[in-house]
């Protein structure tokens, strides 16, 4: 068993509720690795207090999996890059999804993420890291976008203050021309209580801050605001399990009340308010 002490608690968090998913007789998700993984940490997950039916997180993995695919499916030499990658083990669950053998993937992410990655999971040839900030533009110099990039920012932009999430964004529309950049942001709720810390510690403990978040609208104007972006895309979340998840969410896309639907959804499990995909110019 390894000791977690480096891990963030949202690295761990979104790892026991992977794993946790992929473990039931009736998963959404197809995760061995994350169990593998969950399997050799020495660490006490009860504090979290989390529910035995957490698949929100599950369900933010699979539409980003499912985006990913999408894009291979054009562009099978693409590099795939998770910036700010966690314990995340999506490049196992793409391998095993028929996406081809040619695509590349980058895991940028500080040293203690990638120290645990290299001792506890498997390597490959298709895989590198690059161990410093994602705000730290120069990673973007190990990127050939040739034969296509797709990035990936899943449960990490939320955490930057505005000013550093819309440099990243536009930093990488205009080094990464046909290429896809998906992110999800939580309500705007969250970000403008987690301009009143007092507030934010005593609603949400010492959970870490999430400044940045956008509106429907605002994500919209990114094509706009920010050159090169010429799309911005929601992204429907895949069914899931239960009348929630598999009934409500799946039968009322396109109808007005899907929208505070999803937004009533993102405040009670805030991972998934927003999932956006953006398309980069030519």
């Amino acid at each position: 068993m390894t000791d977690v002490m480096p891990l963030p608690d949202t690295a761990l968090v979104t790892l026991w509720c992977r794993a946790a998913e992929a473990r039931r007789a009736d998963k959404i998700i197809d995760d061995p690795m994350a169990i593998s993984l969950l399997d050799s940490l020495d660490y006490d997950f009860s504090r979290f207090k989390l529910s035995a039916d957490r698949q929100d997180l599950a369900l933010r993995a699979l539409a980003f999996d499912h985006a990913a695919r999408d894009y291979l499916s054009v562009h099978p030499k693409a590099t795939v890059v998770a910036l700010g990658e966690g314990m995340q083990t999506s490049f196992w669950r793409l391998a095993a999804a028929g996406v081809g053998d040619e695509f590349r993937w980058l895991t940028l992410d500080l040293s203690p993420i990638i120290e645990l990655r290299q001792r506890l999971l498997p390597d490959s040839p298709r895989m590198s890291t690059c161990t410093q900030s994602v705000l730290d533009f120069t990673w973007m110099d190990r990127v050939d976008p040739q034969d296509g990039v797709f990035i990936t920012a899943e449960g990490l932009l939320p955490y930057f203050q505005p000013c550093e999430a819309l440099g990243l964004i536009k930093e990488c529309a205009h080094r990464f021309p046909g290429g896809q950049m998906m992110f999800d942001l939580p309500p705007k709720s969250q970000a403008l209580l987690a301009a009143r810390p007092r507030l934010w510690t005593l609603l949400r403990g010492d959970w870490p801050l999430t400044p940045f978040s956008l509106t429907v609208r605002e994500l919209a104007r990114l094509v706009d605001t920010v050159p090169g972006v010429r799309a911005v895309r929601d992204v429907p979340l895949p069914r899931g399990r239960g009348p929630l998840f598999d009934t409500l969410l799946s039968k009322t896309q396109g109808l007005p009340i899907h929208r505070p639907l999803r937004r009533w959804v993102g405040a009670n499990w805030p991972t998934i308010a927003t999932l956006t995909l953006l398309e980069f110019d030519r």
